[in-house]
């Protein structure tokens, strides 16, 4: 990743917490910031508080899958 004025916020949606925190340290190794939830309902409470540059989400998920909480979030 090319060195920039801004760092970029990622939302890294998974519920496996072993590859949730392997795709944290990739990420942060790249410079990226990195905000983790396990779970969809901990991601939306996030998301009232800041919005990132980008999420990436797992889809299948317990509770609430990756489709229902980006339609939710886009309401």
């Amino acid at each position: 990743m090319t060195k920039s004025a801004r760092t970029h916020t990622l939302l890294v949606i998974e519920d496996d917490p072993a590859f949730l925190d392997n795709i944290d340290v990739i990420l942060r190794m790249e410079g990226f910031r990195v905000c983790k939830a396990s779970s969809g309902a901990t991601a939306l409470a996030m998301l009232r508080d800041e919005i990132p540059d980008l999420i990436l989400c797992d889809i299948m998920m317990p509770g609430m899958d990756g489709h229902t909480l980006l339609d939710f979030r886009l309401l």
